[in-house]
Formats: C-alpha cells, sequence, structure tokens
C-alpha cells in the first residue's frame, strides 16, 4: 500500500469513484474545505502542512475501498482534538454519521494514554477493550490509516517516542490489523516497527536479504516465467507475482528457529492470482506436477478459513538447485480479503 507523496483531493474522489460511482462528491469536498481551514498554519514536526496527514488518511482509506462517510471522517479525525470545533458544530455541518465516527476515533485517544505496560496480557486486555468499546468497524479502520501515515513519518521524532510509538503500534494496532484481515496493514505496520525498536538487526536483515535476493534473481525470474507458461498451457487466467516476504516475518522465523538468513530459502515468494476456486485447485495441481511438493507445508485455508476469513492455499515446493519457495494461490475475491480484511466488504455497501 505505497503512500502517494502529494495526495489531492481529486485523486480521492477519482479512487473513490472507481468503486462508488454514485459516491456523495459534495461531502467529501465539503469536508475537505471545512478540514483544510480548520488546521490552517498548524504544522506537523516534519515542517510539512499539517493537513498532510488527515489528507493522506483519506488517501489510505480509499485504496481500502471505503465509504465516503469513512473517508469524510478521516479527513476529519483530528478536528476535534486539535481545533477549536466543537462536537455540536461537527455534526451540525456533517451529520450524525461522520460525527459519531470522529467522537469515537478522539476518545481512542484517551484509551491510549491509559496503556503504558509493556506485558503481553495486558496489550491483549486492552486490543479488547478498544475493540468493546467500538460499535462501528469504520472507526478501528480510520485509526489503522491514522497509525499507517503515523508510522511512515515517525522519523521526525525524537528517538524514545519513536521507541514508544512503535512498541504501542506492534503490541496494539499491527495484531488488531491482524484480526481484523487486514494483511496489508499489517505487514507494513510491523516492517516500520522493526525498523525503529530493532534498527540494527533491522538493517542487517534488509542488507542480507537484497544479497541473496540479486543471487537468487536468475532462477526465480526462470521460475515466475515457468509459472506463467504453466498456467497458460491448461487454460487457466491468471496474474503471477514475485515478491520478498516481509522483513519482520523473516525475522521472526530467525528467532524461533535459532537459524541465520543463509538458512532461509523462502523468503522469496510467488502469489497466483485466478478467477475462480476450481482455478485455485487446478493450478495447485499443475505446480505438484511440475516441482515436488515440501511435505507438510501444503495448507488449505480456502476450505478451513483462518478466523479473519483469510482463504488461499499455500505449498512450499523445491526448486533450482534444491531451494524450495512458496507458493499462495488465492481468487481475485480472496486477495482483496487478505489485503484489506473485513474492509473489503464496504465494497459491497
Amino acid at each position: 500500500m505505497a503512500l502517494t507523496p502529494k495526495v489531492r483531493i481529486e485523486d480521492i474522489l477519482n479512487r473513490v469513484e472507481l468503486y462508488r460511482p454514485d459516491m456523495d462528491e459534495d461531502l467529501l469536498r465539503h469536508a475537505y474545505v471545512f478540514a483544510a481551514n480548520r488546521h490552517q498554519g498548524q504544522v506537523r514536526r516534519s515542517g510539512e502542512a499539517y493537513f498532510v496527514h488527515p489528507l493522506t488518511v483519506a488517501w489510505i482509506l480509499a485504496q481500502m475501498e471505503l465509504d465516503e462517510v469513512a473517508i469524510a471522517a478521516g479527513l476529519l479525525h483530528d478536528i476535534l482534538e486539535d481545533t477549536e470545533t466543537t462536537e455540536a458544530e461537527l455534526e451540525a455541518q456533517f451529520g450524525n454519521q461522520v460525527s459519531r465516527l470522529v467522537v469515537a476515533l478522539t476518545k481512542i485517544s484517551v484509551y491510549e494514554s491509559s496503556y503504558t505496560t509493556r506485558e503481553e496480557t495486558d496489550a491483549e486486555n486492552f486490543r479488547r477493550l478498544l475493540l468493546a468499546s467500538i460499535d462501528d468497524v469504520r472507526v478501528i479502520l480510520i485509526k489503522l490509516a491514522d497509525r499507517l501515515h503515523n508510522m511512515r513519518t515517525l522519523n521526525f521524532l525524537r528517538r524514545e517516542r519513536q521507541v514508544a510509538i512503535a512498541q504501542e503500534t506492534l503490541e496494539i494496532y499491527a495484531p488488531i490489523s491482524n484480526r481484523l484481515g487486514i494483511g496489508a496493514i499489517k505487514g507494513e505496520l510491523e516492517d516500520l516497527c522493526f525498523r525503529y525498536l530493532h534498527p540494527h538487526a533491522a538493517e542487517r536483515l534488509e542488507r542480507e536479504i537484497e544479497e541473496r535476493a540479486a543471487a537468487a534473481k536468475r532462477w526465480f525470474s526462470r521460475i515466475q516465467d515457468e509459472l506463467v507458461q504453466l498456467i497458460e498451457d491448461h487454460d487457466v487466467q491468471g496474474t503471477i507475482v514475485g515478491r520478498v516476504k516481509h522483513h519482520y516475518s523473516v525475522y521472526k522465523k530467525l528467532k524461533a528457529q535459532g537459524i541465520d538468513v543463509s538458512n532461509v530459502f523462502d523468503f522469496l515468494a510467488f502469489r497466483i492470482i485466478v478467477p475462480t476456486v476450481a482455478d485455485c485447485y487446478s493450478s495447485l495441481g499443475l505446480i505438484h506436477q511440475q516441482w515436488s511438493p515440501v511435505p507438510g507445508r501444503i495448507k488449505d485455508y480456502i476450505a478451513m478459513p483462518k478466523p479473519n476469513a483469510y482463504q488461499s492455499l499455500h505449498t512450499s515446493v523445491i526448486g533450482p538447485e534444491g531451494h524450495p519457495f512458496e507458493i499462495q494461490i488465492r481468487t481475485e475475491a480472496m486477495h482483496k480479503i487478505a489485503e484489506f480484511g473485513i474492509a473489503a466488504h464496504w465494497s459491497y455497501k
């Protein structure tokens, strides 16, 4: 979920129109103008105008394909806390739906200030308290977008604040994003936290993975070509993407197994996105005919979805020079849920 350097309201409107052709453009433009005026003169630690933050939060929400009410609330999410705007004025301007979301987001800040311990049981209790206090899931989705942009710009804060915010994010918001099935946000939050909490380990791992990926580039490219040819030869329409796994997930694996990165061969993986569930299973069969599967590494999350609704087929196979690599197979609908979890359901409302 890459950040667009300079987001404009037109970018947000154009993105929303792709999935909500009958969107309430007036609501979004009104929220944009209102928030821009109220935040005028405010500056972030980076030196840029403060309004860049709510505007970017709104852009992230549009990428998640949330509705106009949520995006308007994203534009306005700091309006009660950081300006003279009152709840009554907010409701008069934007109605009950938007104001309820903004009020709930403001209350989360109060909950955050009460979280000071670092025990896992306390973190879990806090996550439960936070989720139980919210009666509209859009509130937590906006909060996750807010936290994601704050983590992306954390480098402008003092070191002690960086550590405190990264620790809170890793203990509270990354697990919540995982619980809601929002893989795109979970992975980026964890990698950003890793960078601030373990900077030397993160830098070393990034360098080692880049070196390993460069060395594997030749066979990795060859496998991708073979995968494309394999499904085309059997009349399966699909998209194949090669990727490097999130660094924090690799780091956790190294720590858990007591190994170094030279012993990890499946940090490179492929994702195959096909039209139907039948195509998922037929593609898995074709792959196992082409390469030998690693015993015990075949997982059917289509028949048995994860609690957060994640669905895919996972397999690891033995590739060139005896190196294993991982393949995930899913439909477009499954991919959307894997990336954006519960937020994906708003696209169909």
